[in-house]
């Protein structure tokens, strides 16, 4: 009799815990997911844009970013769905290895933006300068500039005279826009009681001096605004950056405990 019940309890016996399995699936499916949506929004925005791409803008397209990233997750997150499903200890490796990946590059660009902020300042200058270059050529560039601009109550990347970069808004005599020597709408401080944005408030704002700008816009650039935000914001950025990192760190460290399982259920079998 008691011989029996060791066989039953041998046959029924696992290394693999099923609590473990489960929570990196639905885990997995989670965030599979999540990619799908950020997938379909970008592939939404790239089809509902009134013109097309800039071919020079095409890296800095918010909506290719946004397919990039969903992608990205969409396959890493199925290696860990199927993975811990099927307990396939290749796409669970494959999973973890990605996510390492991911969570390494992360890591070493956040560690090479504090230590090279001057050149970190430099390329997002570059990213700006080319938003503000097409800003009338893209509308998702137009309303990602608007944004930041409204958000962080500044104007342009250095200052408000660099939308003389822009095509429409550059203050050269010769330019013939209507729009010439003005700054987006954004720029602008909102009036009290106003229900109707004027969007010609900038209009003329390059001629006048510094001090003068204060009256209609807000003059300082997005760079200096963001650096003050960041400075101002340690605790939220911190815990933003943790939000990110612990889900990273959780699925790592879960599936190499599920491949170690499996393993040792392959080794007791065998």
């Amino acid at each position: 009799m008691d011989r029996k019940l060791n066989l039953d309890r041998a046959e029924t016996f696992s290394f693999v815990n099923p609590w473990i399995r489960y929570f990196l699936f639905f885990f997995s499916f989670l965030f599979w997911i999540f990619s799908l949506l950020i997938v379909a929004i970008g592939v939404y925005a790239k089809v509902q844009k009134a013109t097309d791409t800039v071919r020079d803008t095409f890296f800095v397209d918010p909506a290719v970013i946004l397919i990039v990233v969903g992608v990205v997750m969409f396959f890493i997150t199925f290696c860990g769905c199927i993975g811990a499903l099927r307990e396939n200890i290749r796409l669970l490796k494959t999973f973890s290895f990605s996510l390492t990946l991911v969570f390494l590059t992360q890591l070493a660009m956040a560690i090479l933006g504090f230590f090279y902020s001057d050149q970190t300042r430099d390329a997002l200058g570059k990213f700006v300068r080319k938003a503000i270059v097409h800003y009338r050529d893209d509308l998702d560039l137009q309303n990602l500039m608007d944004y930041i601009q409204k958000e962080f109550k500044c104007c342009g990347w250095n200052n408000y005279t660099d939308w003389s970069w822009n095509l429409y808004f550059n203050c050269t005599p010769g330019n013939p826009s209507s729009e010439r020597c003005a700054v987006p709408y954004s720029c602008c401080t909102p009036v009290p009681g106003e229900a109707v944005i004027n969007t010609m408030c900038g209009f003329g704002v390059q001629t006048q001096n510094h001090l003068e700008t204060y009256k209609s816009i807000y003059p300082v650039g997005c760079a200096d605004k963001a650096v003050m935000w960041i400075e101002s914001h340690l605790l939220l950025v911190g815990a933003l950056a943790l939000g990110l990192a612990l889900p990273q760190i959780a699925g790592i460290v879960l599936s190499q405990i599920l491949i170690s399982q499996i393993q040792d259920e392959i080794t007791s079998v065998s």
